[in-house]
Formats: C-alpha cells, sequence, structure tokens
C-alpha cells in the first residue's frame, strides 16, 4: 500500500477508519434503540400496579383467533369479549372507582375527502364498546377560625370542619374527561395482530392497571373500543355525533398502528399545543417529532385523529402509531409472533403517564368550556416544535420561542463578516468575508445535492442492468451499502474543485493561510446553508425546523473546539478534525436516529404506495428511496464536510467508496425483492356481473399490484398460478385483457393506487351454487315530480343471501340534485378514467335488513346506478387460485357482485 498511496492517503483512509468506528457505534445504539432492545417487556405475573406487555399479548391471542372484518362473526366475538373483559374489571374494582360499560350501535351518514377524493358514507349498526372510569374521593373543606355548620342529626350538630365524597352521582355528563381510542376491525385479509389489535390489548392492560393500581382518577377517562375505523374511521364518527359523553372530552389520545412495532410515535398533535407539552412533560419513552406533522398528509391514508381533532369534535388530541414493521400492515402476515418485544410494554407505560398527566391538567376542558376559551392560547392551532432524543428525553418549545431560536442562525451568519472585519479591520472586507461565506455555501449546497443525485443515476442504471425493481425490498442494507457510498462522493466532489475558484480575500495582507481561510469559508457556508434551511422551515410554518436548527447549533461548539485545536497543531494535522467531530457526536447521533427510522420506513412502504403509469412508474420507488438515503446521508456526514473534507477528499477515497457503490449494485442483482418478512401485495377479485336478483351473466378474475414489479413479474415467478390461468410465455400487456378502474369500484379509492390491472375469465357455478340471490336495486315505490319539474325516485337496496358483505358502493351518474344521504348534501363529483361525473357513497352495516333511500334529479334525464358490493367469501376455485401464489406473496381476495341500473 505504502508504494501507491501517499502519507496523506494514509492519513485519509486513517481517518475515515475513525468516522466508520463512530457512525457503526452510532448506528448500533439506534438500532437498540429502534427496535426496543432498552425496553423489558413484563411477564404475565407482574405487579397489578405494573402495566404487563405479557397481559396485553394475551389479549390478543384472543382477538386474533377470529377474522375481525366487518361482516364477519369474529367481529361480533371481538366485541363480546372487549365488554366481558370490561364487566369482569367492573366487578373487581374498589368502592372508590366506578366503571361504566356500554355497548353501543352507530348510524349515520356524512361526507368526507379521503385522498383527495371525494366519498360519501352512510353505515349502520356498528358496534362500539365503551367504558368510562370515574374515581369517587374524598375532599376535606376546613373551615374558617370561629365558623362552624349545622348538619341534622349528626353526632356532633355543630362541626368546625367535613369531608364530602365526590362521587359518579355529582358528576355531570359535561365534565370534562380524557377519551383513549382504538379499533378492533381489522382489514380485509389480515389477522390484525398489530392493526389494531395492539391498540386494544395495551386498552384492556391499562383499563386494568387504572382499576387496580390504587390510582384514583381525578377526571373520568372514557375507554373507545370502535368496530369500524377500517371502513373510513365511522366508529369513531359515530360516538362524536351521536353518544351523550362526547361533548365532554377534553383531550383525546388516538392508538393506531401501521405495523407491528415500535417506536410508538406521536405522528400528529393538536389543536393547538397543549397536548404535545403533556405528552412531553410526561412520556417515559418519549418518542415524539414535530417534523412527523410535515410528512404525514403525503402518507396515504387516515386515523380516527381526524375525527375527534379536526372534522367532528376539534378535541385536543394526540395520534399515537406504531410505525416500524410497515411490511406487515394490512397484510396476512400481521400475526402475534410479528410483534416485537418491548414495543407494547413502552406504549403501556408512556399511556399511564399520559392520561394521569391529562386527568390533572387544569387545562382539561369540556366541548363547551373549549368554545368559551376559543381565543385563548391554549387552543389556538399553533404548532409546537418538539422532538425525543433515542427516546431518552424529549425537547418540547413553544411556536414563539421556535421563531426567535431558529432566526439566530440566520442572523449570526450575516453578523459574522462584520465581527472579524472589526477584529481585524485593517486588513479584512467584511464584503469580502461575505462573499468567500456564500462561495461555501454554494459549494456545500452542490454536495448536498449532488449527494442526492449519484444515487438516483445509480438506482436507474441498476434498473437497466435488472429484471426487476425493489431490489432492496427485502434486504434494506443493501440500499444503504449501495445508496451511502455514492452519496459520500457526490458530498465530497465539491472540495476535489474549490481550489479552482480563488477567494476574494487578499491572502498577501491578512495573517492567515490560505488553508485556514478556505476553511473558514467553508464552515461558515456551511453553518449559512443550515440556517437558510432553517429559516425556510419557519417561514413555511413547518415544524421539523429543529432538524437543521440542531445542525447548526450543534456546528458552532465544534468549531471553538477546532480553533482552539489548530493553535497547538496545524491545519494539516487530523488531531485538529478529530477535535471537530467529538462534540459534533451527539448531533451526528440524532441525526442518524431520525434519519434512519425515516429511511427504514420508508423502504418498509414502497410495497404499498401504488404504481405510477409506465413508462416512469418503474423508476418511481428506486428513485425515492435513492434520493431519501442521500438526503440522509447529507444531513448525517454534512456538517463534517467543511473541515474533515480535507481528509476525506483524496481520489484513492473516492475511488474506493466508488466501487463499494458498484459492488453493491451487482450484489443487489443477485438478491430476490420479496420474502415472507417483505411480501409482494396482490390484489385478487372475484368480479361477477349481475342481472336481475339471480342471474349472473359475466364472471372474471381481476388481478393488481400496488408496487412497481407489474403483473407480468409476478407470474413469471409464480408459475403455478401462470398455469393455472393459461397464461403463456407471451403474455404481454399489449395483448392482455386489461381489467379497467371502474370494474374495482368495491374498493374506491384504493384502485387509484393501481396501473395495468388484468382480467381473465373464470367460472361462476361456485357462486351458484353456494348463493340463491344477489344484490339488486329497485323501486320500492313510485317516484314524485315536484312543482319545479325534479324528479324524486325512491329506491330499495337488497343485498341478497350474501355472507360476509364488507362494503356497497354505489356509483350515481346523471342529473342528480339531492339524496337521501349525508343530511341531503352532495359531495363533490368524482371523475373516474374521463367518464361523467360521479357521485360515490359507501353503504355498510347490517346486511341482513334492506336499504332504503331517495335520489333526486333535477330534470327528466336518466340517473344511472352502479352497484358493487364486496363479499369476503370465495368460492372453491377461487380459494385455490388464491392458495398457488408462492409464500413471498401476500393476496388479498374477495368477491364482487356488480350490476348497473337506470331509473
Amino acid at each position: 500500500m505504502a508504494s501507491w498511496l501517499s502519507s496523506r492517503d494514509v492519513s485519509g483512509f486513517k481517518f475515515i477508519f475513525f468516522l466508520a468506528i463512530i457512525y457503526t457505534i452510532i448506528s448500533l445504539i439506534v438500532h437498540s434503540v429502534l427496535h426496543m432492545k432498552f425496553i423489558t417487556p413484563l411477564s404475565i405475573d407482574a405487579p397489578p400496579d405494573r402495566f404487563s406487555e405479557a397481559r396485553a399479548i394475551h389479549h390478543i391471542a384472543v382477538l386474533t383467533k377470529d377474522d375481525r372484518q366487518e361482516g364477519r362473526p369474529g367481529l361480533r366475538k371481538a366485541a363480546t369479549y372487549i365488554k366481558e373483559q370490561l364487566e369482569m374489571l367492573k366487578e373487581r374494582a374498589e368502592s372508590n372507582i366506578r366503571i361504566e360499560v356500554e355497548e353501543t350501535t352507530v348510524n349515520g351518514s356524512f361526507n368526507m375527502i379521503f385522498l383527495g377524493h371525494s366519498i360519501s358514507f352512510a353505515y349502520r349498526d356498528h358496534i362500539n364498546i365503551v367504558a368510562r372510569i370515574i374515581g369517587e374521593r374524598d375532599v376535606f373543606f376546613p373551615l374558617l377560625t370561629g365558623t362552624s355548620i349545622f348538619i341534622w342529626n349528626s353526632p356532633e350538630s355543630m362541626i368546625k370542619d367535613f369531608t364530602w365524597r365526590i362521587s359518579s352521582a355529582d358528576l355531570q355528563e359535561t365534565d370534562p374527561s380524557v377519551l383513549i381510542n382504538g379499533h378492533f376491525d381489522s382489514p380485509l385479509g389480515s389477522p390484525g395482530a398489530g392493526d389494531c389489535g395492539s391498540c386494544v390489548a395495551s386498552m384492556l392492560e391499562l383499563a386494568r392497571v387504572t382499576v387496580e393500581s390504587g390510582w384514583i382518577p381525578p377526571r373520568p377517562i372514557i375507554f373507545l373500543f370502535n368496530g369500524a375505523e377500517e371502513l373510513f374511521m365511522l366508529g369513531s364518527h359515530g360516538f362524536m355525533t351521536t353518544h351523550k359523553w362526547r361533548d365532554s372530552v377534553g383531550a383525546s389520545i388516538n392508538l393506531e398502528a401501521s405495523g407491528t412495532a415500535g417506536p410508538d410515535l406521536v405522528c400528529q398533535s393538536g389543536p393547538g399545543s397543549w397536548p404535545s407539552q403533556v405528552y412531553a412533560e410526561s412520556a417515559v419513552y418519549p418518542m415524539a417529532h414535530s417534523a412527523a406533522q410535515d410528512i404525514f398528509p403525503v402518507i396515504p391514508g387516515d386515523t380516527d385523529y381526524r375525527i375527534f381533532s379536526q372534522d367532528h369534535g376539534n378535541i385536543p388530541s394526540l395520534d399515537i402509531i406504531f410505525l416500524l414493521g410497515g411490511y406487515y400492515y394490512h397484510t396476512s402476515f400481521d400475526t402475534l409472533d410479528k410483534l416485537l418485544p418491548g414495543s407494547i410494554q413502552a406504549r403501556g407505560e408512556n399511556l399511564l403517564s399520559i392520561l394521569k398527566a391529562f386527568t390533572n391538567s387544569s387545562k382539561l376542558q369540556s366541548a363547551r368550556e373549549r368554545e368559551s376559551k376559543a381565543t385563548t392560547n391554549d387552543y389556538k392551532d399553533e404548532r409546537a416544535v418538539f422532538f425525543d432524543y433515542l427516546s431518552w428525553f424529549l425537547i418540547f418549545y413553544s411556536r414563539r420561542v421556535a421563531v426567535v431560536l431558529h432566526s439566530i442562525p440566520i442572523a449570526i451568519f450575516f453578523v459574522m463578516p462584520f465581527l472579524l472585519h472589526f477584529w481585524d479591520s485593517r486588513s479584512r472586507s467584511c464584503f469580502a468575508i461575505f462573499y468567500d461565506f456564500v462561495k461555501g455555501l454554494l459549494f456545500h449546497a452542490a454536495g448536498i445535492i449532488l449527494a442526492i443525485i449519484f444515487p438516483i443515476i445509480l438506482s436507474i442504471l441498476q434498473l437497466f442492468f435488472s429484471s426487476y425493481a425493489l431490489g432492496w425490498f427485502a434486504h434494506p442494507y443493501l440500499a444503504f451499502l449501495m445508496f451511502i457510498p455514492c452519496s459520500l462522493v457526490g458530498l465530497l466532489i465539491p472540495r476535489t474543485v474549490w481550489g479552482c475558484f480563488p477567494l476574494s480575500q487578499d491572502v498577501s495582507v491578512i495573517k492567515k493561510s490560505e488553508e485556514a481561510l478556505a476553511e473558514e469559508a467553508r464552515f461558515w457556508g456551511a453553518f449559512g446553508f443550515y440556517a437558510c434551511l432553517t429559516s425556510a422551515y419557519l417561514v413555511a410554518g413547518l415544524s421539523g425546523g429543529f432538524l437543521t436548527f440542531s445542525v447548526s447549533a450543534s456546528m458552532l461548539p465544534a468549531w471553538i473546539f477546532f480553533s482552539l485545536s489548530i493553535k497547538s497543531s496545524d491545519h494539516q494535522s487530523p488531531r485538529s478534525a478529530v477535535f471537530y467531530v467529538i462534540p459534533l457526536i451527539p448531533c451526528l447521533a440524532y441525526s442518524v436516529y431520525f434519519g434512519g427510522f425515516l429511511t427504514q420506513f420508508l423502504i418498509e412502504k414502497m410495497g404499498m404506495m401504488g404504481v405510477v403509469p409506465p413508462p416512469y412508474g418503474y423508476y418511481v420507488p428506486d428513485v425515492v428511496v435513492a434520493a431519501s438515503v442521500g438526503v440522509v446521508t447529507g444531513w448525517c456526514v454534512g456538517p463534517l464536510i467543511p473541515v474533515c473534507s480535507h481528509w476525506l477528499a483524496r481520489s484513492s477515497i473516492l475511488q474506493l467508496l466508488s466501487h463499494i457503490s458498484v459492488l453493491a449494485l451487482a450484489l443487489s442483482s443477485q438478491f430476490f425483492p420479496y420474502s415472507n418478512a417483505a411480501p409482494k401485495r396482490v390484489v385478487f377479485q372475484h368480479t361477477l356481473a349481475t342481472t336481475d336478483v339471480n342471474r349472473i351473466v359475466d364472471s372474471s378474475y381481476e388481478f393488481s399490484v400496488v408496487d412497481s414489479n407489474s403483473l407480468l413479474f409476478l407470474f413469471k415467478y409464480a408459475p403455478e398460478v401462470a398455469k393455472e390461468l393459461h397464461i403463456g410465455q407471451e403474455l404481454s400487456f399489449e395483448t392482455a385483457n386489461m381489467s379497467h378502474r371502474e370494474t374495482w369500484m368495491g374498493i374506491f379509492p384504493v384502485p387509484f393506487l393501481f396501473s395495468q390491472s388484468l382480467k381473465f375469465p373464470a367460472r361462476s357455478d361456485g357462486i351458484l351454487k353456494r348463493y340463491r340471490y344477489f344484490p339488486h336495486l329497485s323501486n320500492y315505490k313510485p317516484h314524485s315530480v315536484s312543482s319545479d319539474k325534479s324528479r324524486r325516485v325512491y329506491l330499495e337496496f337488497y343485498l341478497g343471501d350474501l355472507e360476509e358483505v364488507w362494503v356497497a358502493v354505489l356509483n350515481i351518474t346523471g342529473p342528480l340534485s339531492s339524496w337521501s344521504f349525508a343530511d341531503n348534501l352532495l359531495s363533490v363529483p368524482e371523475t373516474i378514467d374521463g367518464g361523467p361525473p360521479s357521485y360515490i357513497i359507501r353503504l355498510s352495516g347490517n346486511s341482513q335488513r334492506n336499504w332504503t333511500f331517495w335520489l333526486e334529479a333535477s330534470s327528466s334525464d336518466d340517473l344511472r346506478v352502479e352497484v358493487a358490493v364486496v363479499d369476503q367469501v370465495l368460492d372453491d376455485e377461487a380459494r385455490r387460485l388464491k392458495g398457488l401464489f408462492p409464500d413471498w406473496a401476500d393476496v388479498i381476495a374477495y368477491s364482487s357482485f356488480m350490476s348497473s341500473y337506470i331509473f
């Protein structure tokens, strides 16, 4: 090595080895934090006053024995089990704790914008289990000296002091309470251990601890186990619009799961900053980032938090979600064994502490009190800034503080040229100094941009040499191994050409070396870059400015240490660079923590983010992940570049990094993108077109996927399925029968995530043997015509003898002017594939009774109603076909009965 490496190259390799050790140690710590290695789950025989993960796991085991989808008997069993557990708790409660348990059925209708699409809902007979825990406590009232009170029939008729027991009898229905919500229904085809059996189990164990720990809640606590979240938050809507306790809710905690593991992150908080402040002050294992509120709107999904805090309650709320383990989210792999040990324990201990904080807070107010104080600071919709540091502690400050604090870095950046000028006014021009700072800023920005562009280019090149996309999906380390080295190359490239652009300051008259001035310009330029980003966050009203503020704030002590170190050693010594790195380690640890978590979350979600139409859709997931790794690399390593690039920007090191990326690229093509731990999602629909009430006119199998590896990839690597469907080697999208989006109307708006769905002929014998009658829409009385010529049509919707109806969807086109749904308010019309304006309504709930409703047309033109009913029953042939898929594919399968009517 010595024969072809210079001494500076050797020093550079030693320094990069030093950095590699630091980042490896940080990564191991971060991995242990994210995977809950520091949490010790308590056993089933833990003390009764402690939350026990093992006891919660027992509840999940019971809940996942049966499918809990709407329309299936397992949902009713789950409701019964939850109610029984609460009733048993009620019997064991001490005299100073009162528990009220209710089973309620909710009905309603409303309009909503979901994922950018307008939908209407009508629902009936969905089950909610609601429990309220009320503490009875004795309050001692001392009387003033010399006064007394007369009590009839008291042994001592004249009493100087007295104690009054405040009980549930004294409680008004509108007195403020705390609501904690979780849903016990599960999505199509999923056992729902994580989503959201883990939430229900945590709530049951939390209720037990509340009752048996000896703690007497100073305010009522409402546990809402809602049975219809997966049908677009219907259970929580029913509670907030019909339940007698709804106006008493002064704060809500919504539990959700977008995976099977922690961290149990606070993804949304509001309105106002009070909920996040309570969390910051009370969480045992704080896991919260206000930046999540900036990211959450782009994720395809929503939670009950929306109902409580935005649409129907304006309740100060927290949205707490399991975010890792997203491979299993809404799949058949969401089973008990996939839950990460420690996640539920951390969640439970956090929730108990948060509940105590909310119930003890003087700011807990009922709906009426909030309305009367809507103008106070506590209830202004002001986003606070908060973030946890490796779950060890949480930093919280208000928006007002953020405005001041986040403005400091940019102020320092602009003031520093003047300070340096005054320190040496005879030799340094403040304008020349500022120009050099701007040069440093531009070079650092160029490095960050190249750190993003290089991985993108590599990802595109990799797709040219591979027969499939998402090569890293089942092996996330491949994404890091492939994209981080080339991102570092991009980050260091500007340093190699720095010397081509001379400084604005005249080195001959300044008592500093050119290298010292260059390092100064690069440092303050990088500092200014992060300061500008912090200010941009601030101006945009976003909450993630702490990400770049923490970097700029950490760079200042690092620069001071570096400046002190070079007094005893020159700029060419690695020792001075080490002194620069050490003060940055806490900042780098946080950057790796947040950046690693974000990248892992994104990789797991790439399997369900939907498909962009060709030709660009094939490249999108790989480009997104590559760009994300580039951003995270720039954030985690960028602060080191101003000083450390002197040792890192060596041609030998850049070559090494490039070789590692190329090797990882070649390696990734040897790995299959899916496994049973990272399955490919497949949607399989048996479509049955019916007419009248008992005739099937067409039957077909429809398939679609939600990632960039198309159905051609699926059938290529699932030969048994291809053989069963009589698919030959020559299959292509040009020759195959395409499945149109309107065919998937039963799961609207999910089909907007699909592209290039395929259709194959299927038999209907099995369905005809199973069912005698199919869904049918008809008039139940003659239509009426009003004086303004509008026409009202009275319809009855019969669901046949389908056994496991999940939802029915109506697509109405024509001159619709009103209807009996959603308080007679029409939703915003949708346009599907260039068709006429459509009004979409989803009907769910008890399928044993017919639906009756009316539609009003503004003219004599026809109203067209297309109906799709999703039944979870498959005939034997469809079930056998589903069983032919390999274990790396998760297949959501159902039957869809479609019919069309004109009125």
